[in-house]
């Protein structure tokens, strides 16, 4: 897991050869006036959904993680809490992994907690399970998925 602002996401480029394309692409939107909906980057290899959601408590916010893809959180707008575990160390799988939607969830609690503001990011890994949409309020965020 990395925490930063989104000015400093460049450092991470050489982690994947997707992540320099994908931050062009959210530096050349206004990220405040995106409707909630999925764009396309790079077909099915890298792609970013909008959207504006109420938060949860933290016993409502799932832990969840994926495999074929890493999450670049952004958020926007408002602030949002996440929680966070090393994914080998989750014991409790809700059922199978979706692998139609790349996505599996855990009954596990996180080992920390973190909140991001607006213009901060946190890229997740497949050995990393996350629970987003953590606190009050509301939050506008885009998730860019970045194929492994």
């Amino acid at each position: 897991m990395i925490l930063d602002s989104l000015a400093n996401l460049d450092f991470y480029a050489p982690l994947n050869g997707r992540f320099a394309k994908a931050l062009a692409y959210v530096r050349g939107v206004d990220l405040k006036t995106l409707p909630e909906g999925k764009y396309v980057i790079d077909g099915d290899e890298l792609y970013m959904t909008v959207s504006e959601r109420d938060l949860k408590t933290k016993a409502d916010a799932a832990m969840e993680a994926h495999d074929r893809y890493i999450d670049i959180q952004v958020v926007v707008e408002g602030h949002e809490g996440f929680g966070w575990k090393y994914r080998k160390e989750c014991t409790a799988p809700r059922g199978a992994m979706n692998t139609e939607k790349d996505i599996i969830f855990y009954d596990d609690e996180p080992s920390t907690y973190f909140n991001l503001k607006a213009g901060e990011a946190a890229i997740f890994f497949p050995d990393d399970a996350h629970a987003p949409l953590v606190g009050e309020g509301h939050v506008k965020k885009c998730v860019i998925k970045v194929k492994c």
